[in-house]
């Protein structure tokens, strides 16, 4: 499994999810748009990203993309099979997703923007749109601890 991360703002949240994309499996992080990468414009590895991502950084292929749409369109004409966490009014919880063994082989998972969440525009090349049932008063979780349990749930099925 691959995944897509669109427009995530904060260093914090994105050095989070490579550690937790190294625990998972993940093949490639790719961060797309204003989504902070683990060198800065120098190519020295970043102290406040590496402080979240504890060497996940130097373990997990990535690939800074300026646009999510142009990477998703072009991952779907190659076979890939977009799944975006994002609540939306026809998304179904991440663990009643029902994908068959390929699609699973060749799976991308795309989490948005800590405010704005996936784009509208990203949003239209999913072939699956999940969501995180929420039980409580708040309506979402942080985007690493979303991102955490779609993938774990995604790659062990």
């Amino acid at each position: 499994m691959i995944a897509v991360l669109d427009n995530i703002r904060s260093v914090h949240n994105v050095g989070s999810i490579f550690r937790t994309a190294d625990g998972a499996g993940i093949q490639t992080l790719y961060l797309c748009g204003v989504t902070p990468s683990p060198v800065d414009r120098f190519g020295k590895i970043r102290d406040d990203f590496s402080k979240t991502a504890l060497g996940a950084e130097k373990n997990v292929a990535w690939e800074s993309v300026p646009s999510t749409a142009r990477l998703l369109n072009k991952l779907k004409k190659e076979g890939w099979h977009i799944v975006v966490l994002e609540q939306t009014k026809g998304s179904v919880p991440y663990n009643k997703l029902n994908t068959g063994k390929k699609q699973r082989e060749k799976m991308a998972l795309v989490v948005g923007n800590e405010v704005s969440g996936v784009s509208g525009t990203a949003l239209k090349y999913a072939n699956h749109v999940i969501e995180i049932p929420m039980r409580g008063t708040k309506e979402s979780l942080n985007v690493s601890v979303s991102f955490g349990i779609a993938a774990y749930e995604l790659t062990n099925n």
